[in-house]
């Protein structure tokens, strides 16, 4: 393995903001075998975690070598890329920030619909680029990893490298749902002319404008009264409108207009009366010879936040003014939209009507920039759309770039205007202390001074050897452990102290470190646990691509086994009508009996938000067929699976549990306090959490409180 130290330089400090004040870094290190990871070596000042007194765990002490899970987060897209924010504009997702809201989707009934989502967590990484490009002339730069929404489902880029199960992938024709940017580019800023023009289509749209000559009221003779008013319910636009006229020179009052009522907001309007004022206002909203394209954008933009609606689908611009119609006709046709103008209605006022659908209405605003963001908002329509969003080619760009991604509620965004699923936040994150967006997959905190540390304060003479558990948070045994071999360095030094200690992994590494382990034994309690969830081969390919298999884990097991050990697997999760039948179930027990583990711990599925959306997703694409039952089975925001299950699913488990000897009879002699042992009692009562992969999958789950994921697998929630 090929390591590059490198100095924490500003370029990283910017990239990973807060870490310039993490206490003892020695160095930041990043090596190819570990693509868009940056392992961050420190000195700790301690290793000997307590566990606080409210925690459920039936351990006090822990010991966790790393922050982090030394796998790449294989979800990004270009930081320039626009994300679609929940008030209706776009935002770069390069800009986004947790707490943000955004439009994403949710299945209900019959259609997909756009919601409101939250952004827990944004990210930067480095990855392989690739553009794809859309009949609509839209262009997305992603890694191979990232996956949008088609018409047949959700598909990643690129296909799978050689070696690795199969994934759906992008090719020429799939269409991406949305409704795509149609070559729209990020809107330029504010010009004079943009400016010019939202003043002449607000004002003209919804403004007062009165001159005219008045007696004087002392009978001598006439004055000349000069009065401007816009008054509006929509404070952006007037604030917008006031701003503009102040850069023109025009200092205007605002007040209140009329009060809000039940059925109406209250309206402020701004006001002016000097001669000089109506003289440049006149001027400014003069129509042009020759409007220029920031001209007519502006002008779109003031006549529709003055008489423009959008509703049930429909974009609206409605006037009087014979002038008024011609000017929004040739402003929508200087920017290339089709339209129609409809019949005049009875009061004499004539509708302007926008063509193409949503992908036109979405090109509209983010080509006019509308001030009133009431009238952007799409949530609640659905995600259907005639755009032509048919890829015509996806290129290698033969680059690695900086690229970035975000967590929302939902799981998925609106990125350039097609659907894009999103890298998961887990939730474990804020339990480990660890800011989603900095540290996890991608920035791991290696304590390479942990085994020392640890030495010195297990000499105290106030530690009393209570039990110590590894791998409660991190997996102790994660790829990153091959280059760096704590463990061994902790073990002796627990051993030393005479400190009993647990080890809970997914990781077959913990093989190397068995002799080492098996000595151990012979002076304090050391007890260990291995995590397997899925034994049908290729139901593990989809659902933890990349991680060790169940025979490799079970060969771990073997051989802990043989080196004396008795060791715990937690079959955890059990996957409804996946994994759940007597077969499967006897299947897997007869397995693990016969490499030798002496109890088996059992739990349901558990399915947190954003996991739950994600994982019917999977559904919808592998087992369709299952879905219906699934929203049977987790209604609407229930993460647990129903007491109804679980008594079912015990009255299967527990007799087969039985009949292999794995219900943990023969362990009920062990010493209280022994952490695995302890966990082990305790985790039949809890749920286990789905885990999603380096690719994207949903993966196997380890029980709450357990250790982190195998090397190439971390806990999602």
């Amino acid at each position: 393995m090929r390591w590059q130290g490198q100095e924490l330089g500003v370029a990283d400090a910017a990239a990973l903001p807060g870490m310039e004040q993490l206490n003892g870094l020695v160095r930041s290190v990043t090596t190819p075998e570990f693509a868009g990871v940056t392992f961050h070596e420190v000195l700790c000042k301690s290793a000997l975690n307590h566990v606080p007194s409210a925690s459920a765990m039936p351990f006090d002490w822990t010991v966790n070598p790393y922050r982090g899970c030394s796998h790449a987060c294989v979800y990004c897209l270009h930081p320039d890329t626009l994300v679609l924010m929940a008030e209706g504009r776009s935002k770069r997702i390069g800009d986004i920030r947790p707490g943000d809201e955004v439009v994403g989707t949710r299945r209900e009934g019959t259609y997909r619909r756009y919601v409101r989502a939250t952004v827990s967590a944004q990210w930067r990484t480095r990855k392989r680029a690739y553009r794809i490009r859309l009949a609509d002339d839209t262009e997305l730069i992603a890694s191979g990893d990232h996956r949008f929404l088609t018409e047949r489902g959700w598909k990643y880029v690129q296909a799978a490298a050689p070696g690795e199960a199969q994934r759906p992938y992008l090719t020429t024709n799939n269409k991406l749902m949305g409704f795509g940017l149609g070559g729209t580019r990020p809107a330029p800023d504010e010009t004079d002319d943009y400016r010019v023009g939202y003043l002449c289509g607000m004002i003209r749209g919804d403004a007062m404008m009165l001159r005219r000559e008045y007696p004087r009221s002392n009978g001598r003779g006439t004055y000349l009264a000069s009065r401007f008013r816009l008054a509006l319910a929509d404070h952006e636009a007037l604030h917008r409108a006031r701003d503009y006229l102040e850069r023109a020179g025009v200092s205007t009052i605002t007040r209140a207009f009329a009060p809000a009522t039940d059925r109406r907001r209250a309206i402020e309007a701004i006001f002016t009366s000097k001669s000089a004022d109506f003289d440049v206002i006149t001027s400014t909203v003069g129509w042009p010879s020759a409007p220029s394209p920031e001209w007519s954008r502006g002008f779109l933009a003031g006549v529709f936040d003055a008489e423009g609606s959008y509703s049930r689908g429909i974009l609206r611009i409605s006037n009087k003014s014979p002038q008024m119609l011609d000017a929004i006709g040739a402003a929508f046709t200087a920017h290339q939209f089709d339209f129609i103008v409809e019949p005049v209605r009875p009061n004499g006022v004539t509708s302007i009507r926008l063509l193409g659908g949503l992908a036109a209405r979405r090109r509209f605003f983010e080509l006019a920039q509308p001030a009133i963001s009431r009238k952007l908002n799409l949530i609640g329509d659905a995600v259907k759309s005639d755009a032509p969003l048919r890829v015509v080619s996806i290129d290698d760009l033969g680059e690695t770039i900086d690229m970035v991604d975000i967590t929302t509620s939902t799981g998925d965004f609106i990125a350039n205007g097609v659907v894009s699923h999103n890298c998961f936040a887990r939730g474990t994150h804020e339990y480990l202390e660890l800011d989603a967006g900095r540290d996890f997959d991608t920035q791991v905190v290696v304590k390479i001074n942990v085994a020392d540390v640890l030495e010195k304060e297990l000499r105290r003479g106030s530690w009393q050897r209570d039990p110590v558990m590894l791998g409660t948070n991190t997996d102790p045994y994660q790829r990153a452990e091959g280059r760096y071999k704590l463990m061994p360095g902790i073990v002796s030094a627990l051993t030393a102290s005479g400190t009993p200690f647990s080890i809970l992994t997914k990781g077959t590494l913990l093989r190397r470190d068995l002799p080492m382990l098996k000595d151990a034994a012979a002076s304090v309690r050391v007890t260990l646990a291995m995590s397997i969830a899925v034994f049908d081969d290729e139901l593990q390919h989809l659902i933890e691509p990349g991680t060790p298999n169940a025979t490799a884990r079970l060969e771990t097991v073997r051989a802990a086994t043989e080196a004396g050990f008795r060791v715990t697997v937690f079959l955890m999760p059990i996957i409804p009508h996946l994994t759940d039948s007597i077969a499967a179930i006897d299947h897997a027990l007869t397995h693990i009996k016969e490499a030798g583990a002496v109890r088996v711990v059992y739990g349901a599925l558990h399915l947190r938000p954003g996991a739950k959306q994600w994982f019917l997703e999977w559904l919808e694409q592998r087992h369709p067929e299952l879905v219906s039952s699934y929203r049977g089975l987790y209604p609407g925001m229930s993460a647990n699976a129903p007491k109804a299950y679980k008594a079912w699913l015990a009255k299967r488990v527990r007799p087969l549990l039985r009949v292999h000897g794995l219900d943990g009879r023969a362990e009920d002699d062990q010493p209280r306090g022994a952490p695995v042992a302890g966990l082990a009692a305790r985790a039949d009562a809890r749920a286990a959490s789905i885990v999603v992969t380096s690719r994207g999958r949903a993966a196997a789950a380890r029980p709450a409180g357990a250790g982190r994921a195998t090397p190439a697998a971390t806990p999602l929630f």
